[in-house]
């Protein structure tokens, strides 16, 4: 249904605040790759191009990292992960150590400055929002600070003079750079926890579909078994009931017998209940409109009428097989699916919700309704997208409702639409098309009535 929740944002952010993304492994890790870099290019810079540098400066400041590194190393469990926090002074401490080798060797006219968008790159992928803007901020103040503050670039001869201007157009480039990468960067890692999350979520939720579905399939066989030795049970109550005098003193719990008998058997037989005892071919399947029926049963609510119809082609003959209605597999992801559609067309809905099933030669489709207020216009155009929500904050929803329905519905080949029902030019409630090629729902084709279905009624094609 329409997510009634809370954004997700607050709640990855107090996640990754308290546990994090990322393993201490994988930050020292990246160091190393950057220090033997630095000392690989302060070392041919100097020593094979010849060009001066403050070497011994800044050997010292890349054998600081490495002894910062090493104490990281040993500091704990190299698979634990990071807090937030812990992760923005690792990330931090590389800016500041980046800057200091850039203010030796030339500022922001050293060709490696554009570096110090690496520290931000990864902050941005793996740190939340809040940190990625703070280190944003720290690096375009590392940048400013270079572009003012640093030692001449190295160079033979007369020192490398560059015009201010062109100075200030690195710096500017550098910043904006900085910034831009690591709101993209930002975005999309986002979007792929978001996704990775609510994928996880649709698993969770067709797992737990596909044990109700286990479950009653169990009841049903364990009916069937009881009802065997609850039939002697109910001859033998009835004989002692006949043959028992009224005054005698075990009349009553004789009476009681029969009578709990009678209970248990009526118990079984609603277990048992099955589509086979409804003219359809096994548990498993059963035709479209009575899936519909059976996903649709559990939502029904005081003060709204909730219609299942079917709707057959016009000129459609009842007893072609062509046009008979196509039976299907009784799939939890398909009731869990149509049934959270239903369900927010019934919670919504102002006095009447309709579902109807719709099928011809090629196509098979399944239109929910509702006279409610219709989907938001914001709503409306990102809907299917995880953590979409009309509502944020009530309930403590996610927003994966018609997410997980979609992505079920799509896995069995179906192809959703949403609108809003447009009456005088006002919206007057929505409306959900769940369509699907016949030859990929459909099991066989039966002849004539396939089982227990509502009244056809002629109508459209689907």
């Amino acid at each position: 249904m329409i997510p009634r929740a809370q954004t997700a944002g607050s709640t990855q952010a107090d996640w990754l605040a308290t546990r994090g993304l990322v393993r201490l492994r994988t930050l020292v890790l990246i160091r190393w790759v950057a220090l033997a870099g630095q000392a690989t290019t302060l070392l041919v810079v100097h020593v094979g191009l010849g060009f001066a540098l403050p070497i011994d400066v800044a050997l010292a400041v890349v054998g600081l990292s490495v002894l910062v590194n090493v104490a990281a190393g040993l500091g704990g469990p190299a698979g634990a992960r990071l807090s937030d926090r812990a992760a923005a002074l690792f990330l931090g401490y590389d800016l500041l150590q980046l800057a200091v080798l850039l203010f030796l060797t030339g500022g922001l006219q050293n060709p490696f400055s554009i570096l110090i968008l690496a520290p931000v790159a990864v902050s941005a992928t793996i740190l939340s929002r809040q940190t990625t803007i703070g280190l944003c901020l720290f690096a375009a103040l590392c940048l400013a600070v270079l572009a003012v503050w640093h030692l001449p670039l190295p160079w033979r001869g007369a020192p490398l003079d560059l015009p201010r201007i062109y100075v200030t157009a690195i710096w500017a480039a550098l910043t904006i750079a900085t910034v831009f990468i690591g709101a993209y960067a930002l975005r999309v890692a986002e979007e792929a926890r978001k996704l990775a999350d609510a994928l996880a979520a649709t698993q969770m939720t067709l797992a737990r579909e596909h044990r109700l579905s286990a479950l009653g399939a169990l009841a049903a066989a364990a009916a069937h078994e009881l009802g065997s030795p609850l039939s002697t049970i109910a001859v033998v109550a009835k004989e002692l009931a006949r043959d028992t005098p009224a005054d005698s003193p075990i009349a009553q719990d004789v009476a009681l017998l029969l009578s709990q008998s009678e209970r248990c058997r009526d118990i079984l037989a609603g277990l048992a209940r099955r589509p086979e005892a409804e003219g359809g071919a096994s548990f498993d399947e059963m035709p479209l409109s009575l899936l519909v029926e059976d996903a649709a049963a559990p939502h029904e609510r005081e003060g709204v009428t909730l219609v299942v119809r079917c709707l057959t082609p016009d000129g459609a003959d009842a007893d072609e097989t062509d046009w008979a209605e196509p039976t299907v597999r009784r799939r939890p992801e398909l009731i869990h699916a149509i049934g959270t559609l239903i369900q927010n067309a019934v919670q919504f809905a102002a006095a009447q919700a309709e579902v109807v099933v719709a099928w011809g030669l090629r196509d098979v489709a399944v239109t929910i309704a509702d006279d409610g207020p219709g989907f938001p216009p914001d709503v409306l155009a990102e809907l299917g997208e995880p953590y979409v929500s009309s509502r944020p904050g009530r309930d403590g929803h996610m927003g994966l409702g018609i997410f997980i329905a979609k992505t079920l519905l799509e896995s069995t080949g179906a192809a959703l639409e949403f609108a809003n029902k447009l009456s005088e030019g006002r919206v007057g409630g929505t409306r959900v098309r769940i369509a699907w090629p016949r030859d990929a729902m459909e099991i066989v084709r039966g002849t004539g009535d396939n089982g227990r279905v509502p009244t056809p009624q002629s109508g459209t094609t689907p």
